[in-house]
């Protein structure tokens, strides 16, 4: 089922208002409306890359529904699918319903009448046992076929594929996850659990689905790059609607055929991709975002309902405001005060010397002025435990070295370090620093970072993972407990290795 012509549908959205396109005899045209890494930011947000004042908000659920029920009334033949990682971004991913914690996610989606979803990595960040409960309370297909017990035999309550029907069109729908899935969550949660090569699997299941549909669409959470590599790799394939890696293609990408769509993150958008489909073959396609802004107060609708009496709960647990900031805290600060305050935020609460991150377990900005536990939770929303370890001064050179000379996704605060490149290349420490202290090779030092960054204590530093132990406080406990001190914000440690300029 190769893509052959691409010519424009007569589709046009203006407003609220869509034309939909009407199939000549022979020919079966249908919507496929997508999202992908909502990462539970089930209510709108204000659109902080918009200028004016006041910034107009964006997203939700009860917008998502809006526009859903909108297209689906002019679009009759439509498709609704995810690509994965719902969870984890907000208070609600860890609320328990129907024995699921994160499950009113899964049950927003349900009354939305998704028709299948591939989960993420970030649905295994809790438990295995959760992950299972999530797809238990799914009223649609969870697909992954690529991921397989111990046994090598299908994941529990997960299914390699479906085959949906519209307008007499029969839609086959393959899921699939990243191979990378054990580089992206917690090692203990992924006990007994295969990933297997996502192209082969792919073929398989093409091969078998290919004689029976006259549609077949992958559904991915592994990124637009391996998107691009799986569409080079495979043949009888049409659509490839992806997640993972944030993001958006405001029109589909045509690679080998096949077209790639994926729709951002933070569900700020909607994906829309319409084709027509003649004699098992994709004769014409039109694809595009739509911004999921909010422009009006939402109207009464059970699923804005249910989004009102969540946020009610949420805002009294998470309502209150732990610090004020007189300037914004944000990731892509040269300065780095947030990276350099979560991070120093571990080691004071461990009471340890050293304290290591990595750049990825902070998933927002938090802006000046007051900050509430909700805004902190955004920002740091894993559930990863802080644990303290021992490294010798010898051991920290090395990992020093390793950090610098591979440029690794890692932050360090209680030390500094001079530096410059060798003439042979490579790096070579002039100065270290514990505190006020030179570093001595023959002592030890202790240490903290989550059980996350310890679990991939090898890519981050390279050395096995040192032992460690655990009190059972997250991160976010950690995080919050010591920003709520007296004056934090204006207290930024001194910079370490991170923010320190090379010796040339």
């Amino acid at each position: 089922m190769l893509l052959r012509t691409l010519l424009p549908l007569t589709w046009l959205v203006l407003g609220s208002t869509t034309c939909a396109h009407v199939s000549p005899p022979g020919e079966t045209t249908i919507t496929i409306l997508h999202t992908n890494d909502i990462h539970a930011r089930y209510l709108p947000r204000e659109a902080s890359w918009v200028n004016p004042e006041p910034r107009p908000l964006i997203g939700g659920f009860t917008r998502l529904s809006e526009v859903i029920d909108s297209l689906r009334s002019v679009h009759p033949l439509t498709v609704t699918l995810d690509a994965g990682d719902v969870m984890t971004g907000n208070p609600i991913a860890d609320r328990l319903y129907k024995g699921a914690q994160g499950g009113l996610l899964i049950e927003l989606m349900n009354m939305l009448e998704y028709d299948a979803w591939s989960p993420g990595n970030h649905e295994f960040d809790i438990s295995q046992e959760n992950m299972r409960a999530l797809v238990a309370a799914a009223s649609f297909p969870s697909l992954a076929a690529n991921l397989a017990d111990s046994s090598g035999e299908q994941y529990h309550g997960m299914h390699p594929f479906t085959i949906l029907s519209r307008g007499g069109l029969r839609i086959g729908v393959i899921g699939l996850i990243s191979q990378r899935l054990s580089s992206l969550v917690l090692q203990h949660n992924l006990t007994g659990i295969r990933v297997h090569d996502p192209a082969a699997t792919l073929e398989r299941w093409i091969q078998e689905l290919d004689p029976v549909t006259d549609l077949l669409i992958v559904l991915t959470h592994q990124g637009y790059q391996a998107d691009s590599i799986l569409a080079e790799e495979s043949t009888g394939l049409d659509i490839i609607v992806g997640g993972h890696s944030h993001t958006r293609l405001q029109e589909p990408r045509v690679v080998n055929g096949v077209l790639i769509v994926q729709a951002g993150s933070y569900c700020e958008n909607l994906g829309v991709l319409t084709v027509t489909v003649r004699d098992d073959r994709i004769s014409d396609f039109r694809g595009q975002l739509l911004p999921l802004w909010v422009s009006r107060p939402p109207g009464q609708s059970p699923v804005a309902h249910l989004v009102d009496s969540v946020r009610t709960v949420i805002n009294n647990e998470y309502g209150e405001v732990i610090l004020t900031l007189g300037q914004p805290w944000r990731r892509n600060d040269p300065a780095q005060r947030l990276l350099i305050a979560v991070t120093e935020a571990q080691r004071a609460a461990a009471r340890a010397e050293v304290a290591f991150m990595n750049r990825g377990g902070i998933r927002r900005d938090l802006e000046a002025g007051p900050v509430t536990r909700n805004d902190l939770y955004e920002a740091i929303p894993f559930r990863n435990v802080l644990g303290t370890f021992q490294l010798s001064g010898a051991e920290l050179r090395d990992v020093l070295v390793y950090v610098l000379d591979r440029e690794t996704d890692v932050v360090l605060t209680g030390l500094n370090a001079e530096w410059r490149k060798g003439e042979r290349g490579g790096v070579e420490l002039l100065r270290v620093r514990i505190g006020e202290a030179p570093l001595k090779d023959d002592s030890t030092y202790r240490c903290a970072a989550s059980d996350y960054f310890l679990s991939q204590f090898s890519r981050y530093c390279g050395r096995e993972q040192p032992s460690a132990a655990y009190s059972g406080l997250t991160v976010f406990e950690a995080v919050e407990q010591t920003l709520r001190q007296d004056g934090i914000q204006e207290r930024l440690p001194a910079p370490g290795i991170n923010e320190r300029q090379a010796e040339q």
